[in-house]
């Protein structure tokens, strides 16, 4: 039985399948309601341990999604109503799971994708603490099993032992969920979206996260079958790392520049810069977590990038939150965050941040080749308040004789005004395409929403011709132009990436190789 799905994650996985939506084990009710406070309270702090561990060993952006959970384990207003259902007489797991149940449901309710996304956080919440609760030891997948379920949380993703192979096969759940991001990362196979659910199924199961499928119950034949597109995949992936130290050209010869995408100072440690042309996006969210950042520590993130990077550019990008990335303190909750208060919006209605991001980019500015760029602009006006203030924060650190530099200031490309009109940006040093949320908004189609996953294509006639103009207009007014989003690090999609013209992308470190042998194939 083949069962059709979307691929989030490429690769094969051959296993068991393992239920994500197992019942939990049963839990051991105490005899006084003080005991059963007691009880959750140790559980919520199992749970707060058990994420803290992890977050140790974590990424940048695993470690963001844990440090959310955990501010949400230790927010009373989360567990008050369990407290208080314990003490009217109900057992810590009713109370708790009644509790988070009904906060769910309030999510899910939502006509906003964004808050229907979130009901996947509280759910793993939800069951981190249960699972403490119940000592459930028996909820752990099996080495190499092929894990199912309608989603899956990060935390569940986080840790399993991927190091033996598994992969990851998923009713609901998006290719831009916080778990296929990590998938990609790792290199475990992921499909979402199947068109028939796999509750109560068992058994082997090839799992073809290539062209989107898994297959239960397999014949002899589509066992072989399949090993041998695993065996060719695998094939492809070694053939392609003898791109990683070439400079990356077309079939014809044609330069193409390969930066990467970071998201954490500590990503370029395992990147040989000879690899890679620089940095196309450093991220900076990393440090907006439970604690916005001040001054040093932004200083000192940066300084570590443009140093490891030498002569080669390192572009960063001011804070994009907001959208699918709130931090406390500093975003607020909004009916359609992604049409909100995000990105650079967000940068100039908080200046008291921003300013203190400005400052460390400029004092981090002679320590390499800094280029900074602004997300989310839609109108120049945005651009033009947020260069002033760089010129601000300039002339302040110069009257105190404070060591800096003056990075060219560039945009991110995501919002269609800009791609439609980008000669009122003509001012700018260059521009720099985000394929994720250009997507989204040119398709109205949410990214993180399986349904309309489909939508969701670079490729797509619309999406190119927007990419061509851009690239076009730069070219004419000798401004660089760069795509800094996942669409750069599929091998599907960089023929017509090249195609419209683009000769610079940014990829995700562990798609570098892939992408420089894909460039390699073109006959551009």
């Amino acid at each position: 039985m083949r069962i059709e799905g979307v691929p989030a994650s490429a690769g094969y996985a051959e296993g068991p399948l393992f239920d994500l939506d197992r019942p939990p084990a049963i839990y051991a009710s105490k005899a006084t309601s003080t005991e059963e406070k007691t009880s959750l309270e140790a559980a919520i702090g199992k749970a707060v341990s058990r994420l803290a561990t992890i977050v140790e060993t974590a990424d940048s952006d695993a470690a963001g999604i844990l440090e959310f959970h955990i501010a949400m384990l230790e927010d009373d207003a989360l567990s008050g109503p369990a407290f208080a259902s314990i003490a009217s007489g109900r057992t810590a797991d009713a109370a708790w799971r009644e509790a988070l149940d009904a906060e769910i449901a309030g999510y899910e309710a939502s006509d906003q994708d964004y808050f229907r996304a979130r009901a996947t956080d509280l759910r793993d919440i939800r069951d981190q603490v249960l699972r403490a609760l119940t000592e459930d030891g028996g909820a752990t997948a099996p080495t190499g099993a092929i894990l199912c379920g309608e989603d899956i949380a990060p935390t569940r993703f986080l840790e399993t032992d991927w190091s033996h192979g598994g992969g990851i096969a998923l009713k609901a759940g998006s290719t831009a969920s916080h778990v296929a991001m990590l998938a990609r990362s790792r290199g475990v196979p992921m499909v979402v979206g199947l068109r028939e659910p796999l509750a109560g199924l068992a058994g082997m199961a090839l799992l073809d996260a290539e062209h989107g499928n898994i297959v239960l119950a397999p014949s002899p034949a589509e066992i072989g079958s399949f090993r041998q597109s695993s065996s060719s995949f695998a094939a492809r992936q070694g053939k392609a790392r003898t791109f990683l130290a070439r400079p990356a050209a077309t079939r014809a010869g044609t330069a193409v520049r390969v930066q990467v995408n970071i998201a954490d100072p500590s990503d370029v440690d395992g990147i040989d810069i000879a690899t890679c042309d620089g940095v196309g996006l450093m991220r900076t969210e990393f440090l907006f977590g439970r604690i916005l950042p001040d001054e040093e520590t932004q200083y000192r993130a940066y300084r570590k990038v443009l140093e490891w990077a030498g002569d080669k550019p390192v572009t960063i990008r001011t804070v994009d939150a907001g959208g699918d990335k709130p931090v406390p303190g500093f975003t607020v909750e909004e009916g359609n965050p992604f049409l909100g208060l995000r990105g650079i919006r967000l940068s100039l209605a908080r200046l008291d941040i921003f300013r203190v991001q400005i400052r460390a980019l400029l004092r981090a500015a002679p320590h390499g080749n800094l280029r900074v760029m602004f997300p989310m602009i839609a109108i120049a006006d945005e651009y033009e308040r947020a260069a002033a203030l760089f010129a601000e924060e300039q002339a302040a650190l110069a009257a105190r004789g404070v060591a800096h530099g003056m990075p060219p200031l560039g945009i991110m490309v995501e919002v269609p005004s800009v791609a439609i009109a980008p000669e009122a940006f003509a001012g700018v040093a260059f521009f720099s395409i985000g394929s994720n949320d250009l997507m989204q908004y040119v398709m109205a189609a949410a990214r993180d929403n399986a349904a309309v996953a489909h939508l969701n294509s670079v490729r797509h006639p619309a999406v190119l011709r927007l990419i061509g103009s851009v690239v076009a207009f730069g070219r004419d007014n000798s401004i660089p132009v760069s795509l800094c989003g996942d669409a750069g690090g599929d091998p599907v999609a960089i023929p017509s990436l090249l195609e419209a013209g683009l000769r610079d992308l940014s990829v995700a470190p562990a798609q570098l190789a892939m992408a420089k042998a894909a460039i390699a194939d073109v006959s551009v």
